[in-house]
């Protein structure tokens, strides 16, 4: 999974639209990830083909991007694969200094 594709779902903990899940996923990361329109509509149209998000349009007919159930499960199981990443990387960064 992309770094973007994973911030798109990690910022989707209720339902967003776009400007929400651009300006969410900077907040997230501190500034250090700042999404562009072709960037984030590129990923959510992959996403939405694949079944990983749900879109729909709200009461003032803005398009809102809510997190499929696979979504659920396609970044849970990326959260534990990034956990053991991590657990690696403070166990051998040592080993490099």
């Amino acid at each position: 999974m992309t770094e973007t594709a994973f911030y798109i779902l990690l910022s989707l903990t209720e339902p967003r639209h776009g400007y929400g899940i651009i300006k969410r996923v900077e907040e997230m990361t501190n500034g250090r990830l700042k999404l562009g329109s072709g960037t984030i509509y590129g990923t959510i149209t992959k996403m939405q083909r694949d079944q990983v998000i749900t879109i729909y349009a709200d009461e003032k007919r803005k398009t809102i991007y809510e997190i499929s159930s696979l979504g659920k499960q396609l970044i849970q199981a990326e959260i534990e694969r990034l956990k053991e990443v991590h657990a690696h990387a403070l166990r051998y960064e040592e080993d490099f200094r």
